[in-house]
């Protein structure tokens, strides 16, 4: 019988980017992650920030190549959209490579302003202000541009929301519209509940923003839920988008960027499929072809990418307790975590992460299912994305070392859906998190950003401690 080595070669193009083996251990990014787990235990979160500055720069490289291929005349500019991942980790890492900062929510505010003091941004640094605003968030969105942060835009969601700007903001201030798109036909609903409806976004921009001196309109905005993807729903959006673009940029000489809400995807298989160059390219060929038969001039373009930021930087490993056969064909491992509060859009969006065994490549493999430890029947993964079932190796009472299998590409979201600190399903802690870095000579470094969750703050969160 093959090996789980040979499955994969096999199925795969493996060793693929970020995954070797050595020695029948899985090696990701070159970090040993049997030593991690020797050190650490299971479940292990880890964040590997060299992986987030890897990933703004190739994006940013893409962009540049495109708009040099098609001469292309506006300018790109890279925005880190924070609700991905709000980690000061996170956000520090993305800032060391000269980009944006959008927002969703007043609280973000507070992190612009904790990282401004700490001198990781400045005061002309764009934050680009999205999403539906309580009064809270526009107050706090009014401060920052009061204090001086000249680049602070709050994205118009609503007609009645730049009432309260025209009554509160002092200083000159920019000022974006987003757009209302149409959802992907499956979609429950046919237009997004956010954004400005197409017929209106000119009448707003005339009637309420032309004649007031402090505010110029220079961004529109609009946000796609697929991301950036080759379909015809997509083309179909941003060519309706672009064309609005024109027809506001006539009546509007101060418009002239784009922002382009919904990110590239990240790899959820070890098995590439997405041309990165090519979509970049055609997005940049679709602008330019619209804005040339339209007379108006090519905008500069903002992205705002999240998940394809911070996504890939993240795992996590979990150790095989045991296992049970159910019946005479369903063989389930049972991991030392959970699904549901570890990885929680494995069991709200049926999302498929990166699922490789850690060690054991030597061994035969089997098909099984991986359970996790609440009482949940939903707290389970059964599937891979392209083979659309689970192999792993196989497990013997004589085995020295425990069987570990490892989740990838898990870094943008995860954390705080599952409610970082909080208090989770069937009170299953959150499990320890250390950063991983590497030094100037290349030596990766690990430090503890959180130890395990201990009873005694979840007895403090329940009431039961003072």
């Amino acid at each position: 019988m093959d090996t789980y080595h040979d499955l994969i070669s096999q199925t795969f193009d493996f060793p693929s980017q970020g995954f070797t083996v050595e020695n029948n251990e899985l090696q990701f990014h070159d970090i040993d992650l049997m030593a991690l787990i020797e050190k650490h235990g299971t479940p292990l979160r880890l964040t590997y920030l060299p992986k987030i500055s890897s990933q703004i720069q190739r994006a940013k490289e893409w962009f540049a190549q495109g708009i040099k291929n098609i001469d292309y005349k506006g300018s790109y500019s890279y925005a880190y959209c924070t609700k991905a991942s709000h980690f000061s980790f996170v956000v520090e890492e993305a800032l060391k490579n000269n980009v944006h900062i959008e927002t969703s929510s007043w609280f973000d505010t507070s992190i612009i302003r904790a990282m401004h003091a700490k001198g990781k941004l400045t005061k002309d640094t764009y934050i680009i202000c999205n999403g539906f605003k309580r009064t809270e968030y526009r107050q706090e969105i009014s401060a920052l541009i009061n204090d001086g942060f000249v680049n602070c835009m709050p994205i118009l969601d609503h007609l009645g929301e730049f009432d309260f700007y025209h009554e509160h903001v002092r200083e000159k201030c920019k000022i974006g519209i987003r757009v209302a798109s149409d959802e992907e036909p499956r979609f429950q609903f046919y237009t997004s509940r956010l954004g400005v409806r197409y017929a209106d976004v000119i009448p707003l921009y005339e009637e309420r923003i032309k004649e007031d001196p402090r505010f110029e309109l220079t961004m529109l905005h609009y946000f796609i839920n697929t991301g950036i993807k080759d379909t015809s729903y997509y083309w179909s959006e941003l060519s309706r988008f672009v064309h609005k673009y024109c027809e506001l940029r006539k009546v509007c000489p101060t418009l002239t960027t784009i922002d382009i809400g919904g990110g590239l995807p990240i790899q959820t298989s070890i098995q590439p499929e997405y041309d990165y160059p090519y979509m970049i390219q055609e997005v940049l060929r679709t602008i330019q072809r619209i804005c040339r038969e339209q007379g108006v001039p090519e905008p500069d373009i903002f992205t705002e990418f999240g998940i394809f930021t911070v996504g890939e930087s993240g795992a996590i490993l979990y150790s095989i307790l045991d296992e049970k056969l159910q019946n005479d064909k369903e063989l389930w491992y049972m991991i030392d975590g959970s699904f549901i509060t570890n990885l929680p859009d494995t069991w709200a969006l049926n999302q498929r992460f990166i699922m490789l065994a850690v060690n054991g490549w030597e061994k035969n493999y089997r098909r099984t299912q991986l359970g996790g430890l609440t009482c949940d029947s939903q707290d389970y993964y059964n599937a891979e994305k392209h083979i659309y079932q689970v192999f792993l190796p196989e497990r013997k009472e004589a085995d020295k070392k425990p069987l570990y299998v490892g989740f990838f590409h898990t870094g943008a979201y995860q954390e705080s859906l599952s409610g970082y600190g909080g208090i989770k399903h069937c009170l299953i802690p959150a499990p320890k998190h250390i950063i991983l870095d590497r030094a100037e000579d290349g030596t990766l470094t690990d430090r503890v950003f959180a130890d395990e969750q201990k009873p005694e703050t979840m007895m403090k969160i329940l009431g039961y401690q003072a």
